[in-house]
């Protein structure tokens, strides 16, 4: 069984992309130097608006979920999994971590790919604003 879906997103002058454990995309607009694990802002979903069936996949221990990142003609894939766990449940905000930590704003767990370790050309096109497309896809074993 597989499931995917998209979330459109914009860089931010203030992308750093330097935190150890996380990356994240969210709705919220704005974005201050603290926030040093978002890569993607005005995000036109968030865990909560996610398609019904890749939730439900998502949200199976099984689950080996892909995501890709593109944006300025770089595209970074991100391998993790899903976790009985996840919620996705949160209105705003889209978290991949590294850890198998869950709360309503995690989408995957176990990521290989944490906001430290993206892709620095795709960071530097994120820092200059450019459009983000983030695609998810989740497959379960029948």
């Amino acid at each position: 069984m597989k499931a995917q879906d998209t979330i459109h997103c914009f860089g931010h002058a203030n992308v750093q992309a330097l935190h150890r454990t996380t990356f994240e995309v969210t709705k919220e607009a704005d974005l201050s130097p603290a926030g040093d694990c978002i890569i993607g802002v005005s995000a036109d979903k968030g865990a909560a608006d996610l398609d019904p069936a890749l939730k439900t996949l998502l949200a199976d221990d099984r689950a080996e979920v892909t995501t890709r990142l593109r944006a300025g003609g770089i595209e970074v894939v991100v391998r993790s999994h899903g976790s009985a766990a996840l919620t996705l449940n949160h209105p705003t905000d889209l978290v991949w971590r590294r850890s198998t930590f869950a709360c309503g704003r995690t989408v995957t767990v176990g990521s290989d790919t944490v906001a430290r370790t993206i892709d620095r050309r795709l960071v530097a096109a994120l820092a200059d604003g450019a459009d983000l497309i983030v695609e998810i896809e989740a497959s379960v074993p029948e």
